[in-house]
């Protein structure tokens, strides 16, 4: 089941649905880098290109555990 998480960017109301096992790994991301919620879409909106936000959120989560594990902090 997908988590919806609504937020402002750019100065218009969206939302992002994903995979709640998506969304921890964002969070703690997050939290190790002190954002918010919006801090953290905001930063991927601003760098994905013409990908679905979506899509960069899950590239940003998978990119954070493959490099965990190659560095050994998983």
């Amino acid at each position: 089941m997908l988590k919806k998480r609504s937020v402002v960017l750019a100065g218009h109301a969206t939302s992002v649905a994903l995979e709640p096992e998506f969304w921890a790994v964002l969070d703690q991301f997050a939290a190790q880098r002190g954002l918010s919620h919006a801090g953290l879409l905001a930063a991927i909106d601003a760098g994905r290109g013409r990908r679905p936000l979506a899509s960069a959120c899950r590239l940003l989560a998978l990119e954070t555990v493959a490099s965990e594990r190659s560095t050994g902090e998983a």
